[in-house]
């Protein structure tokens, strides 16, 4: 069976590379434009992993990691910050939400597969 991820992102080209790569690699990509719809598309996919931008409209990506953690069928699914807020403190901020891993952005398509499978391998 496939592994399935869900990728929480509002920008276009980054949820179209990022699927991409994805799915060449057999993963079943779900994807979610806000926080909201991410929140609710992980309760309803039960994904494997979560990959969350943080710069999000409405809901920030910590704000929405709170969450996924706060509800007890969401809480063991690991999740991984995918953004551009590479400044100092900002790493211990997504894992102080709730996040298990950080990709900075860009991704290295060389690279991404590597980082992505990691945290899966971990519940394993």
């Amino acid at each position: 069976m496939k592994k399935k991820i869900l990728y929480i992102e509002d920008n276009e080209q980054n949820l179209y590379l990022v699927t991409f790569i994805l799915e060449k690699h057999g993963y079943e990509v779900s994807s979610a434009t806000d926080g909201q719809e991410g929140i609710d598309l992980a309760a309803k996919v039960k994904p494997d992993l979560i990959l969350l931008d943080i710069q999000l409209p409405h809901m920030d990506g910590y704000s929405v990691a709170r969450n996924l953690r706060m509800n007890p069928d969401l809480a063991p699914i690991p999740i991984v910050a995918v953004t551009s807020y590479a400044m100092a403190g900002d790493r211990e901020k997504a894992f102080n939400a709730g996040c298990t891993g950080y990709i900075e952005k860009p991704i290295n398509p060389d690279t991404f597969m590597q980082q992505v499978e990691q945290h899966l391998l971990k519940d394993e």
